[in-house]
Order: structure tokens, then sequence, then C-alpha cells
């Protein structure tokens, strides 16, 4: 007593058979009825919604006042009675000039089918754990973790700014913020706070098309399409994209062919005024061999960074763990660990767990050398990323076999001038100082004079095989 439709969904017989009236009394066939309403719908729903839901559609019209569509299974049902039904009632009463609320039932039977006779509080429970259900697989098809929530993610003076502009864009607010770029070292929050964008937008808007994803991905996927000779489908799969979120774009570094596709690709989402959010280890203008272009670009928006957390945001995001973990160690540990760990977000959750189940496996107890000895390596890799300024000027220094004092002076004769512009760069990737604190240390001097500083000993890096090993002895 049924048919199957081309997408081989049973539905009921005659959906896509007959005669309709529609709007203004001519004769039209269901199909073309149905056609038309697809139109309209795409029209007023953004991304891929109507393909996505209302494809199957298939429509029993029984008289002016009552339209059943029928949609392939019951989460079809429950998601367009929640989300996309003042849109289906503008449609129909174009079309069909239908003036009540359609009947919107499973082609399938599930649950009875007719849905909207269920109880309101049995269809609010059941609405919302299809609404759970969509947006699990709408946050695995944009490369999102669902532990990466504003909720989870711990504020404090080190990365205030950038929160407040990550949770502005999830909000909506997006002119002024287009494209976020967040720079800042490894395991700061960069991706924590880019995931969490991408999850609040499709929570507010699951038809919208968010894709996260990493540059080193981005660039093999455009690799493969290139030897696969299916560019047109990769550029359509992310230029169509209403948010882009790509994490570590300093990995665009040296690829011309990448920096290329990646530019066009840029620029036709800002053209669509789609949303895009990059993060790098770097500021933009840091990037060896980044096109000019490029940085330009990544610099148009707003740029934000993020800094080492200070000792109470580290006790905070320890605590926040332990809460998490459902785990307990005694306070004056958790202070150990913050005062130890400084520079990276990861290592202090590494040296949490590995505390917190030490203890909780009951292996004895816990002492400043027993803990020590369990993190040895954490605490190895966190001195040796203690280096500052001072150190560097030091080393400089000496390698140079110029004074101490001629980092800071103002004396610019090119035995010194080149020395203090390469210990100047080596503040900028060893230490976490800003632009302003370095320039600060190197005798008052601005911000402009170390980014040229470093740039011009990343030029003569690239041409001076001497200048090149130099550096890397220092």
């Amino acid at each position: 007593m049924s048919s199957r439709d081309e997408g081989g969904v049973s539905a009921p017989r005659g959906t896509r058979e007959g005669k309709v009236s529609a709007r203004g009394g001519a004769r039209i066939s269901t199909e073309e009825a149905r056609t038309q309403i697809l139109r309209l719908l795409d029209a007023r729903l953004s991304g891929d919604a109507t393909e996505r839901w209302f494809k199957h559609m298939q429509l029993v019209v029984e008289d002016a006042n009552q339209v059943t569509v029928f949609v392939p299974t019951e989460t079809h049902v429950l998601w367009i009675q929640e989300n996309f039904l003042p849109e289906l009632i503008h449609a129909l009463s174009q079309v069909l000039g239908c003036g009540g609320r359609p009947r919107v039932l499973a082609m399938n039977g599930e649950a009875g089918g007719q849905l909207s006779l269920l109880e309101e509080p049995q269809r609010q429970s059941r609405a919302k754990e299809v609404a759970a259900e969509a947006l699990a697989k709408s946050l695995k098809t944009a490369g999102l973790n669902p532990l990466y929530t504003f909720d989870r993610f711990v504020v404090g003076g080190n990365n205030q700014f950038a929160h407040a502009a990550c949770k502005a864009i999830a909000a909506g607010v997006r002119t002024a913020y287009n494209p976020l770029f967040i720079h800042g070292g490894s395991g700061l929050g960069k991706t924590h706070l880019m995931q969490a964008i991408g999850q609040d937008i499709l929570k507010a808007r699951p038809e919208f098309k968010v894709i996260y994803l990493t540059c080193e991905k981005f660039t093999n996927e455009f690799i493969q399409a290139v030897q696969k000779g299916n560019l047109d489908n990769f550029r359509r799969r992310y230029r169509r994209a209403h948010v882009l979120l790509v994490d570590d774009v300093q990995f665009l570094n040296g690829k011309e062919k990448s920096q290329e596709e990646f530019f066009h690709t840029f620029n036709t989402l800002l053209d669509g005024r789609a949303q895009v959010v990059l993060s790098s280890d770097r500021p933009a203008s840091e990037i060896q061999t980044l096109e000019p272009r490029l940085v330009s670009r990544f610099e148009c928006g707003l740029t934000v960074a993020l800094q080492p957390p200070q000792l109470e945001t580290r006790i905070a995001i320890l605590q926040r763990k332990m809460e998490e973990w459902e785990v307990k160690i005694p306070e004056d540990w958790v202070r150990f660990i913050a005062q130890r760990i400084r520079s990276n977000v990861r290592r202090l959750e590494g040296a949490l767990v590995r505390i917190a189940t030490f203890n909780s496996l009951g292996q004895g107890e816990l002492s400043t050398e027993r803990i020590e000895d369990l993190l040895r390596d954490i605490l190895r890799e966190e001195a040796a990323a203690k280096v500052t300024i001072d150190t560097i000027q030091k080393t400089v220094a000496d390698y140079y076999d110029i004074r101490l004092a001629d980092m800071t002076s103002r004396r610019r004769p090119a035995n010194i001038a080149f020395p203090r512009q390469i210990a100047m760069y080596l503040s900028r990737k060893l230490t976490g100082g800003s632009l302003v604190e370095i320039g600060e240390a190197f005798g008052g001097r601005d911000h402009g004079t170390v980014i040229h500083a470093c740039k011009k000993v990343e030029q003569m890096m690239q041409t001076d095989d001497q200048v090149r090993q130099s550096v890397a002895a220092l």
C-alpha cells in the first residue's frame, strides 16, 4: 500500500501523483507544488538546511486548510517542528494558499507516525533528545570537540580580551571582528576558544555550515584535490562555509600554492560576509615567507594575543579540572604545581593527572621529593623554556664580544646594531615577552624597532649562511 521515492524512503501512495489547487486557483501537479515549496524554503533558510531536512518531503493535500507533509524519520519531524515550521507554513501558503498548520508525519511510522498528536511534555522531551543528537552530529561534521566550550574555559588577565572577542563573535557580533586572529604560545587555549565559537554558533544556528580544521589539513586536502583533479569540490566545501576556523596558520610558511589558494578562499568568505577565525603561534607579521597580501588580510580585522596564565589563573585551572575529573589532592600540592609550571596549560593538566592518579592508587604519601620525581620530565621542559631577555642579551653580547651595556645603548655602529637586532629576534622567539616589553628591555625602543629587527634577521638568515649558523648556535 505504499510507494517508494527516489531517495528510498517509504511514503503513502499518492504523495507524488495527481493535481492540487495552487494559490490563485490553477491546478498543478503535486510534484510541481513540491518543487516550488522547496525553492521557497531554500530562499528563506541558510546553508544546506533545505537539502538536509526537506529533500525527501512528500505532500498530501486533502483540502485548502489541511496539508500533510511526510518526511523520512521522526528526527526530521521533530527538527522541522522545532526549527523550521514558520518557514514551511509560509511556503505552503504561497504555493497552495493553505491557511492552516500542516501535519508533519514520519514516512516510516516511527513512534506511531503522528508526532503532532503526542502530548506536549512528551513532544518537548523527545525534541530535546533529537536536538542533542543533531547537535552532536553537526559538531562531528564540523570537526569540533564537544569538550571545548566557553563554560570550560578559565578566564584570567592573560586571556580576558581574547575570550571577550570570541564570545562576541559567537553571539553574532561579527562585523568588527572579521577576521579574528588569535596568537600565542602552545597550550594557552587558542584551539579551545576557536572551537567554543563554532559550538555556540551551531547551537544558535543549526543550519549554518561551520568548519574547523588545522592549516596542515587544509594544505594536505588542497594537494590531494590538485592530484585527483577535484579542486571544484574542494573549493565548494570551504568557500560556502558560514564560519571557517583555521588553526596553526603559521604552517602556510613557505607553501606558495597553498597560500594562493588560501588567499582566494579567504577573500571569497569575507566578500560573502562569512566569519573567519585564525590562530597562530605568532603574529601574522612574524610568520616567515608569508605573502604580504595575506599578512595584510589577516591584520585587517581584530588581532588578540594569549599570554601564559598568572598564578591565580593557573590555580583556578587546576581546581576546575579537579571538579570535572572528580579528583581531589591537597591544596598545598595544587599550589606547588601552579608555582612550578607557568608557561603551558597542557603541562599543567598533565601534571595534575599524574599526581591525582598516584594519589588515587594509594602508592604512598605525597611529598615534595615524590612530586618532583613524578613530574621530572615536565619540570625539566618547563625549566628549559624559561629563557629570559636578560639571559639572551648576555649570551649574545658574549658571542659577539661586545659590552652588555651596548644592548640598551643608543649607539648604532654595525658591530653593535646587528647583534642587538639578533638579541631582539631571539627574545621574540624564545620568551613570552610582548613587542613593547622587548623594546623596553632594549633601552626603551618602540615596538616598530623590534619588528624591524626581527624581519631583518629573518631576511639575513635566508641569504647569509654565516648569520643563519650564528643564530642556530645561539
